[in-house]
């Protein structure tokens, strides 16, 4: 998760709403990133689906198996979902998310039926850190 919040600090200095993503395989890290909506103009270019693409590239595969993605704020349903498809197999996640998160707050993506894949989910892993840094971001705009 260390990794995944200094990818967040690089993404707050852009100026990119701070969140960093991880993912690993068997102690390698395949790929990381943080957010980059403003800077590619792109809306779904949030740092999990970012990470899963790149992932995906250097495995030349879009099933990461046997990987796990650290991100330091609760997916969004378009994270859980890309989560989903690309067959994450845990999940940790910082902070909570009560607003846009959809894995423990909102609709709670892998527990709906229709979900064809559920990580292990590992919440609150580096959350007071997470947390700090999402509100210090959002403090300083105001």
């Amino acid at each position: 998760m260390d990794l995944a919040l200094n990818e967040a600090k690089a993404a707050a200095a852009r100026g990119e709403v701070p969140i960093g993503c991880v993912i690993a395989r068997g102690g390698e890290v395949l790929a990381k990133a943080g957010n980059r909506t403003l800077e590619l103009r792109d809306p779904t270019a949030h740092a999990e689906l970012l990470a899963i693409r790149e992932a995906a590239a250097r495995l030349g595969s879009e099933r990461l198996v046997d990987c796990d993605l650290y991100v330091t704020l609760e997916p969004c349903t378009m994270c859980a979902g890309a989560i989903s498809f690309a067959r994450i197999r845990r999940l940790y996640f910082g902070a909570f998310d009560p607003k846009g998160g959809a894995v423990e707050s909102g609709v709670r993506f892998f527990a709906q039926p229709t979900c064809h894949h559920a990580p292990d989910i590992y919440p609150a892993v580096g959350e007071r850190d997470a947390a700090a840094l999402l509100r210090e971001f959002f403090q300083a705009r105001r």
